[in-house]
């Protein structure tokens, strides 16, 4: 892993107001390469707006399509990796909670979230692949929201190299110290337990459908600790460095590296 500069948004994201919510993510693209920012992740879903009523599939679009190219314009202009959400259709019409990976060169792949929720099963499909990506010298992975509660797939993205799981969320509900000690069960086991750096963001406020999120945004490093967090509940960017050697200080040594010793004969 070399150094990154990352950025995290949390991210008022209305539902189906596709254009203003492009216009409104592109200012925060270019409040983070004013300093310095390598990528900037958003929450999950912020171009088309988070909800699980079958309006969202008004807003889906496909991959590449309009919203991608918009994005791709934004990765050019500013020179920055965007990470990004929206609900995606296919050709045959089913819908994903999907967060394209989208450099200055163009498309580099998306990841279709793989665990749907209760709530979500009558609106999106699943994904069915575990992709990984590698930017500047970094190999990450993404997860989204409901995801994270499934300690296999952080594992599995951990044995094919990565570095650092993104983890863009659009949960709502509760207050953001309420919905930060919900994280801070299982977010600080994911890196520990993978000695990997987590990055999780939040939308907030009210998406217009139905929805009020508590907004937040913490960083863990690959012991599980806290790196940098906001839990103001506002709109907010925060920006972290991201140590190859805070990386390399745990899995360098031999106690605290688990992974390697897994009984994979077993299990």
């Amino acid at each position: 892993m070399n150094d990154i500069r990352i950025a995290t948004v949390i991210l008022n994201c209305p539902v189906g107001r596709v254009a203003d919510n492009l216009d409104h993510m592109a200012s925060w693209v270019a409040a983070a390469r004013k300093r310095g920012a390598d990528l900037i992740a958003f929450p999950e879903m912020n171009v088309t707006g988070y909800s699980t009523r079958d309006e969202i599939k008004d807003s889906a679009e496909t991959l590449p399509g309009a919203i991608s190219q918009s994005v791709l314009a934004m990765a050019r202009e500013f020179k920055m990796v965007i990470l990004s959400g929206l609900a995606e259709e296919d050709a045959k019409g089913r819908v994903f909670a999907s967060h394209p990976v989208i450099t200055p060169e163009g498309l580099a792949g998306t990841y279709r979230k793989i665990h749907i929720a209760p709530p979500e099963i009558n609106v999106f499909s699943a994904g069915n692949t575990i992709p990984l990506f590698e930017i500047k010298g970094v190999k990450f992975g993404i997860q989204l929201c409901y995801d994270v509660h499934f300690p296999e797939l952080s594992t599995c993205m951990a044995t094919q190299g990565a570095d650092l799981i993104f983890m863009p969320h659009a949960s709502p509900r509760g207050t953001p110290t309420e919905k930060f000690n919900s994280w801070m069960r299982h977010l600080p086991a994911r890196a520990f337990d993978n000695s990997l750096f987590v990055v999780a963001c939040n939308q907030t406020g009210d998406n217009q459908a139905g929805l009020n999120f508590p907004g937040l945004t913490v960083v863990l490093n690959p012991s599980g600790r806290i790196v940098k967090k906001n839990t103001g509940g506002k709109e907010h960017m925060m920006v972290t460095d991201l140590k190859a050697e805070e990386l390399e200080k745990v899995r360098g040594h031999r106690m605290r590296y688990f992974l390697p010793n897994r009984r994979h004969d077993l299990y």
